[in-house]
């Protein structure tokens, strides 16, 4: 309550209130001064409030005491539970943790004024989740209760914690939440075999690095606290075998590491070990963390291929060998106990050329064709054994032929040498230098002589012992008018056994020369003969010689094309349905042949018909057509009817022919035999059938002939 020393009970102030919430939270009575609050007030919204009181004369509304401040102070109640940030919390702690391991640490707060009596003091408690864990009641950390806790065992625990205020006296406000803790894994479980001993079989043809099989020790841990290295330790088959961890399903795949044979053992025993590669040192008193096993690999018997005592066979033969000489044996055997016999063969694949054969049962292999180390040095052939009880079953071996050198080829010229002598030459002056080359390759090198086969008057050969020998002349002058060209016989021969020689013609021409020895001309003619045309001048003549030929090519090609080509190109181009017969008829015999009588008697024609192959687009009256005469010629009556077509508009641009199935009615018109014919002989008049051609020459005789018969008669 505010009050005035100036209120003297009368009514005559008026008490005025402002400030935070005044008039809305604050009202104050006017007359009596007193401060009353409108609705509920919540601390933990604002805990103070500053208004200004002051008293004013209600009449002049002036102030009779100077304006006064006060500050309302909201007291604290606990009103408020206390809250978690979190509803559920997820924490971990490894496993065989000791006893109060902190594992996680909850928070709640109190929105109550901590400073007024113990509204926010808050006290923690478990609800649920003991006795593996508990939690301290100021701090609200949770540790582990129970020692040794196993993650094999129980991985996940639900915890719930409370949080009470009043210091956790009864009547205080809580709120509680839930902790989801699980158990990490640490190495304390070591790996073990499921079986002691362990059974697996292998063919004895199976090659290197084929997997036998697998073995796995189980482990109770996760993650790299699982991950298990296998080994072997001991055992008969060290070193026919091998073993590899495989990281993602933690086994081990025991291989082959030697060929297998059946038939030199049949079992073999090994030692396997697993051991963990991550070990936890706090848990060696768990330990050893690793385990063994036996296991057993059975050698199954296979038909095995034929065995050759080499995996390659190199023979060594000269060239000079007369055929069916024996160049080298192979051998093979079958490593089954059975031993069955062998058969060689040879893979003609290999010798295209059948220079060699083998005998199928011994392997030796001989020659069927001479050999040549100038066209093949090496021949590379593959053998094939293959037992004769089980020919499918076959094996390859290399055989390399290396084919010796004999000294059986005579040395030749290296090149083509073009060589000639100058006009003017003086003796003892060098023309060429040859030389030689030979197919063979004897050991200590090539070494050629060179001489002439008989003396020369003009020219001779000098040996420079290197291979190389210079043609010299042996007089001065030479006449190309004389002679142009000389032959020189060169012998060259080897040093090899036996001696191999041949002999090289030299062609030397006689050549007109410069004063330096340059050649000009070699040709005899060329004094004689004017010059003539050069070869370019030739080649212009014959180039305008083949233009000239193709331009007449080119122009009769147009002409040819200039000719008028046929209306219709071929059957396909006629528009309507025309069916060509390609027979004559059979002539009067024919009785079943298309009655001429028709086109002869105009008078059978009745009404023009309208045309039935097509719609006319208007009707036309039919129109009468003079009759024509009985002996109108029949070339008359169709160019007659053609001409009345022709000025039809309702016909159209082009001939139609329609073939119709049904015959019809009799016609009017008799019949054109000479026995059942309606006319009379004097009615008819057949000379013209000897204008149409020799194809009626046959009905002109036969009307025209009766006729006069008659007379005769």
């Amino acid at each position: 309550q505010l009050h005035s020393d100036q209120d003297k009970g009368d009514g005559s102030l008026k008490y005025i209130l402002s400030g935070d919430g005044a008039g809305t939270l604050f009202i104050i009575d006017e007359k009596t001064g007193d401060i009353h609050a409108t609705r509920r007030i919540d601390r933990e919204e604002k805990a103070f409030y500053t208004l200004r009181a002051q008293a004013i004369n209600r009449r002049t509304l002036r102030p009779v005491e100077p304006e006064s401040e006060f500050v309302i102070k909201i007291h604290d109640i606990n009103d408020n539970e206390p809250t978690f940030p979190e509803e559920i919390y997820t924490a971990s702690v490894p496993e065989m943790s000791v006893v109060g391991t902190s594992v996680v640490q909850v928070t709640a707060t109190d929105a109550d004024d901590p400073s007024y009596g113990n509204s926010a003091r808050i006290i923690y408690s478990i609800l649920q989740g003991q006795p593996y864990f508990s939690v301290e009641p100021e701090t609200g950390i949770i540790r582990t209760a129970l020692p040794n806790m196993n993650r094999e065992n129980r991985e996940q625990y639900q915890v719930v914690i409370q949080a009470k205020d009043m210091g956790g006296q009864m009547g205080g406000l809580s709120g509680t939440t839930t902790v989801n803790i699980t158990l990490t894994d640490v190495n304390d479980n070591p790996p073990r075999f499921p079986q002691s001993t362990i059974h697996l079989r292998i063919p004895e043809s199976s090659p290197v690095g084929t997997a036998i099989g697998s073995v796995k020790a189980t482990d109770a841990d996760t993650g790299k606290n699982a991950e298990v290295e296998y080994r072997i330790i001991d055992g008969d088959g060290t070193d026919m075998f091998d073993i590899v961890t495989q990281k993602d399903t933690q086994e081990g795949i025991i291989t082959v590491r030697k060929p297998l044979d059946y038939e030199t053992r049949r079992l073999y025993t090994l030692k396997v070990e697993a051991e963990n590669t991550h070990v936890d040192p706090r848990f060696y008193y768990l330990g050893p963390f690793k385990d063994t096993t036996i296991v057993k690999i059975s050698v199954e018997d296979v038909d095995e291929p034929p065995v050759f005592s080499r995996s390659s066979y190199l023979f060594e033969v000269h060239e000079d060998i007369e055929l069916g000489t024996i160049i080298g044996t192979v051998m093979a055997r079958d490593p089954d106990s059975a031993s069955s016999p062998i058969r060689f063969s040879l893979d003609r694949h290999t010798d295209l050329d059948r220079i060699f054969n083998i005998h199928s049962g011994n392997g030796s292999i001989y020659t069927s064709k001479p050999l040549d180390r100038e066209i093949s040095q090496w021949h590379n052939l593959s053998v094939i054994a293959a037992e004769i009880n089980n020919p499918k079953d076959t094996t390859r071996v290399p055989v390399y032929v290396r084919i010796l050198d004999v000294n059986d080829n005579a040395p030749q010229f290296a090149v083509f040498y073009d060589t000639f002598v100058c006009e003017n030459a003086r003796a003892g002056q060098l023309i060429q230098t040859i030389s030689a080359v030979d197919k063979d390759d004897p050991l200590g090198g090539q070494k050629f002589f060179f001489s002439l086969a008989a003396v020369n008057p003009n020219f001779t050969v000098q040996d420079n012992e290197d291979n190389t020998a210079r043609i010299l002349t042996r007089r001065n002058g030479f006449s190309r008018h004389e002679i142009s060209t000389y032959l020189l016989p060169v012998v060259i021969s080897d040093n090899d056994y036996p001696i191999q020689s041949s002999t090289g013609t030299l062609t030397i021409r006689v050549c007109a020369c410069d004063s330096r020895g340059n050649m000009q001309s070699c040709s005899a003619e060329a004094l004689l003969l004017p010059a003539g045309l050069s070869t370019g001048a030739l080649v212009a003549i014959l180039l305008c010689i083949i233009i000239l030929l193709v331009i007449v090519v080119l122009f009769a090609a147009l002409k040819r094309q200039r000719k008028k080509e046929p209306l219709i190109l071929s059957k396909e181009d006629i528009r309507d349905n025309i069916v060509s017969y390609n027979d004559e008829g059979g002539g009067e015999e024919d009785t079943q042949a298309f009655d001429i009588g028709t086109l002869r008697n105009p008078a059978a024609i009745e009404d023009k018909k309208l045309r039935r192959d097509i719609i006319p687009e208007m009707l036309f009256v039919p129109r009468r057509t003079p009759s024509a005469p009985d002996n109108t010629d029949v070339r008359d009556f169709i160019n007659q009817r053609l001409k009345e077509h022709d000025t039809d508009p309702s016909a159209p641009p082009y001939d139609s022919l329609a073939t119709y199935a049904y015959e019809g009615n009799d016609s009017i018109a008799e019949s054109l035999s000479s026995l059942e014919s309606g006319t009379t002989e004097g009615d008819q008049n057949y000379d013209y059938l000897r204008e149409w051609g020799p194809r009626f020459n046959k009905l002109a005789e036969m009307y025209g002939g009766g006729e006069s018969d008659k007379d005769t008669s």
